[in-house]
């Protein structure tokens, strides 16, 4: 796009803000299921009487939910649209909340926990992927990092109210995780407003519809520019099958797609956010102490966050990948050795939040905007579905290995493990992540297919 037709679009900013956080609210009930397990975990090992295994497997129920959410999510978007996946995700949601706050036994608490991660998968892929879809390129990255502005505020939110809930008893958990149908409902009543990708309408042959969403995203310039872009970008109207995404034309595209998405989870940070009660307690902190701990957390966690929101469309990807890699390599041996010999309390909080900052900066949002912006819109629901199904597989088998890992080593051992992947990690975005800001989805094609 030349300069000159640059300075004639002009855009609803106001307009696409407001349809991104209706969406990004998705993002909330994620931070929600995933932080609430930190706080309930003290409460649930004692109605429960969880053994380290069950322990791993109950936390990570959650991620084998969101895998099958994700592959319905990418099949149900690309049939009928973004927005009923949206819906459906918010309704299984509410409905999975209640079933936990009630759950009289362990099976029927795991079978809530998988149907939750459901409803969290879904809205793991759809909300970022329909922002980026909603949102011009030059505010792509900060609107999709909206999203996980949303989660990270509902792992903080989340954490307040375990930690205020914590003294109300021995069943304090099923408040915890009743509450998770108020923000459920809430998007429901959101989603059911907002409009329809522009681009899945182009793509579905609904170029009418389409046109009438953009001209209330952008003007007159816009609408013609970004028409223009999706005619000449939409070969067929077909819809994308599995057979589709492995082409050889699109396999690199999909090899840095997965890798980001399995290397955000094996990073090592969500057995921070998971466990913190059982790294706390290793070297002697009590349940208050454990849980002020989340709520540090979750408060670091926005912060940076925030910072991440503002440099992503100016520091780009690349770089604040770079950073946050090797910079979590180097926390985690620091934090692994300080375990390791006992050290203050406070020394491990440091440690653990300096862990956080890094990654709220750096992999945590910049991960989801890469993975809606390397894939061609042909494929784009499919292909984000199975990164996003591996993203969630590595949070399985992260959260269901560390209990028996830290049976086995310590609390301190995994760590170490971190530190190496993270470092392993900083490679692969050094040889094979290009930058990706400032530049249209339909652009973006040529940066990792292969013609």
């Amino acid at each position: 796009m030349s300069i000159e037709n640059q300075n004639l679009i002009k855009y609803n900013s106001g307009y696409i803000i407001g349809i991104s956080l209706i969406s990004a609210l998705g993002g909330y009930l994620f931070g929600f299921d995933f932080a609430v397990i930190s706080g309930a975990l003290p409460f649930l090992r004692n109605e429960f009487q969880l053994d380290v295994w069950w322990e791993g497997f109950l936390t990570g129920s959650l991620a084998l939910g969101c895998i099958v959410g994700c592959i319905f999510a990418g099949k149900l978007s690309d049939q009928y649209g973004r927005r009923p996946g949206l819906i459906v995700a918010a309704a299984i949601f509410a409905v999975s909340s209640i079933g936990m706050a009630l759950a009289g036994n362990l099976l029927v608490f795991v079978a809530m926990r998988f149907a939750a991660g459901i409803g969290v998968g879904m809205a793991s892929m759809l909300s970022p992927m329909y922002i980026a879809e909603v949102s011009p390129a030059e505010m792509r990255g900060r609107n999709v990092s909206i999203n996980q502005l949303t989660i990270v505020f509902g792992i903080l939110i989340t954490n307040l109210v375990n930690y205020f809930l914590a003294d109300t008893g021995p069943e304090a958990w099923r408040w915890m995780f009743g509450l998770g149908a108020v923000p459920a409902v809430l998007f429901l009543f959101g989603v059911i407003w907002l409009p329809e990708s522009p681009r899945w309408l182009m793509m579905n042959g609904q170029a009418d519809r389409a046109l009438k969403i953009l001209a209330k995203i952008g003007n007159e310039h816009f609408v013609s520019t970004t028409r223009k872009a999706l005619e000449s970008n939409t070969v067929s109207t077909a819809r994308a099958s599995f057979s589709d995404v492995f082409q050889k034309s699109v396999r690199p595209a999909l090899v840095v797609g997965i890798t980001l998405a399995v290397f955000q989870q094996l990073c090592g940070i969500n057995v921070v956010f998971n466990y913190t009660s059982t790294i706390f307690e290793s070297i002697g902190a009590d349940l208050d102490r454990q849980l002020m701990e989340t709520v540090m957390i979750g408060i670091v966690n926005l912060v940076f966050t925030l910072v991440a929101m503002w440099q992503v469309d100016k520091l780009g990807r690349r770089p604040l990948m770079l950073i946050g890699s090797l910079g979590l390599s180097i926390t985690y041996i620091a934090l692994a050795f300080v375990l390791q010999n006992g050290a203050a309390p406070i020394i491990v909080s440091l440690l653990v939040l300096s862990a956080i900052a890094m990654y709220a900066t750096s992999l945590a949002p910049v991960t989801w905007v890469l993975i809606t912006e390397i894939f061609p819109n042909q494929i784009r629901g499919v292909a984000t579905s199975i990164a996003t199904v591996s993203l969630w597989l590595a949070y399985f088998v992260l959260v269901f290995t560390f209990p028996v890992l830290a049976k086995v080593l310590g609390t301190y051992g995994p760590f170490y493990l971190y530190a190496a992947i993270c470092f392993a990690g900083f490679l692969f975005v050094k040889t094979k992540v290009t930058e990706t800001k400032g530049q249209t989805l339909e652009n973006l094609e040529d940066n990792y297919i292969r013609h």
